[in-house]
């Protein structure tokens, strides 16, 4: 009599994260959705608030399968919450600036956690697709903080060519479009790096772009693992 073979150990995921990585992914979408829609001032302003609000939220939420995590992720956003909601129209100042470098930080350690999550599981779900589909969103949005802190500091640092932009102050708009722009490879027409700092921010945004794709499409090649039938195991 043959012994069945003994089954892969499997990470134990009793939280189940999915729920948590869709609604971070959701509040991301919408972000980029609705970013061209948000103004300055009046209700447009409020709705760009209100998205901030939601997603710093959901970056807490998608972390909390461990409490370590969580409790990091809550201290964190407290400093996030009150700049990217209560002080976000204080533009270059010094408080604004130092906001920009805690989102920052914040956005990294959201897309440590996740990532070491989601590339550690052994069965590709939906959970696997979420998180990983929102570590490359959070990922231009944490670029575009860092191309905002850059141009408060360096105000020629980018270049809005007149024939193809309507105003000449550089938005963050113009910066989300640029991040993405530059994480695709698609380019931002309209916007071009001036200075050296910029420009090597942009090329190190494209690569890790690039890599993070490759990365992605071959571990989630490994991971998938045909499953074979049962009444074919017990033939053999």
């Amino acid at each position: 009599m043959t012994r069945e073979p003994a089954p892969l150990p499997q990470e134990e995921d009793n939280e189940a994260p999915g729920g948590r990585f869709f609604f971070l992914f959701m509040f991301l979408l919408v972000d980029i959705v609705l970013y061209p829609y948000a103004g300055d001032r009046g209700l447009r302003f409020q709705l760009l608030r209100a998205i901030a609000f939601f997603v710093t939220l959901a970056s807490v939420y998608a972390v909390s399968f461990r409490r370590s995590t969580w409790i990091i992720a809550l201290i964190f956003a407290m400093p996030v919450l009150w700049h990217r909601v209560l002080a976000m129209e204080r533009g270059d100042s010094k408080l604004a600036l130092v906001g920009l470098l805690v989102s920052f930080s914040f956005d990294v350690f959201i897309l440590i956690v996740i990532f070491r999550r989601v590339f550690r599981t052994r069965v590709v779900t939906s959970a696997t697709i979420f998180g990983a589909v929102s570590i490359y969103l959070m990922a231009g949005f944490a670029f575009t903080r860092l191309y905002q802190f850059l141009a408060a500091v360096q105000p020629g640092a980018f270049y809005l060519d007149p024939v193809l932009n309507h105003h000449i102050v550089l938005s963050r708009s113009d910066l989300v479009y640029y991040s993405f722009g530059v994480m695709t490879s698609l380019g931002a027409a309209g916007i071009a790096p001036v200075s050296a700092q910029a420009r090597s921010l942009t090329v190190i945004e494209a690569i890790l772009g690039i890599l993070y794709l490759g990365v992605l499409v071959s571990r989630l090649i490994a991971m998938y693992v045909p499953q074979i039938p049962q009444s074919t195991s017990q033939k053999s």
